[in-house]
């Protein structure tokens, strides 16, 4: 059940303020027909970029201006926002793989031209590990793959559930949103360290679950915290 890691990983971190991408359907409403995005600044990955337009983005409670949008145009729209603009909005808003969208909330669009209303496509993205091959096969990590990754520092804490994405596109890098970033007290080029999952680090000498111990019978999480006091 846990993950078996070549040998850890360290890698840098890349904070992703909100944005939104947009299809090309969707720049011309908004911006004008003909409209192309013009880059304001490159974006760490290859060939991503920071777009000089901005727009406001409408929820039920509220609204939020000068969300940037980044290019080049996708073939459908998305808004990545975090768990704290959700509550600005008035939207409960999931957390999801990007580009992974059917059943999310939707919401309006607002541009200097005109504006959409999105059936879906506003989510928190899921943290995730942008990874070259090379690295990810010297770490025996696969595509798909969910790992653990520790941030230290006076407010270190251990990100779960990172998603690995693999690809010769990407360079390597780990996502957080500006929620988790600051949480951890982490800015973008500070460096974590990837550890496979919560066993590598937890010094508990016999455990029921971890797969290099004894088989799990079926629990994803241990009881390691359960049986320690606690103030209720």
């Amino acid at each position: 059940m846990g993950c078996k890691m070549a040998h850890t990983l360290e890698i840098p971190v890349a904070l992703s303020n909100r944005h939104c991408h947009l299809s090309r359907a969707h720049v011309q409403t908004l911006f004008g027909e003909g409209h192309e995005l013009p880059p304001q600044k490159p974006l760490s990955q290859p060939g991503q970029f920071a777009a000089e337009e901005t727009v406001e983005v409408v929820g039920p409670r509220g609204s939020i201006p000068g969300v940037r949008v980044l290019g080049p145009p996708r073939g459908a729209s998305q808004v990545e926002l975090s768990l704290t603009d959700g509550y600005v909005l008035g939207v409960a808003l999931p957390v999801r793989v990007s580009g992974d969208v059917d059943g999310t909330p939707g919401g309006h669009i607002i541009g200097p031209k005109g504006a959409v209303k999105l059936q879906q496509g506003l989510i928190v993205a899921a943290r995730h590990i942008h990874l070259e091959p090379a690295h990810a096969a010297a770490a025996a990590l696969v595509d798909g793959q969910r790992v653990a990754v520790r941030a230290v520092g006076k407010r270190g804490l251990i990100f779960q559930e990172v998603v690995v994405r693999i690809s010769d596109k990407f360079k390597t890098e780990m996502h957080l949103d500006t929620d988790e970033g600051n949480a951890a007290a982490v800015r973008t080029g500070d460096l974590v360290e990837v550890v496979g999952d919560i066993c590598t680090l937890c010094p508990e000498p016999s455990c029921s679950i971890r797969d290099d111990r004894v088989t799990s019978a079926s629990r994803p999480y241990c009881d390691f915290s359960q049986r320690r006091y606690r103030v209720r």
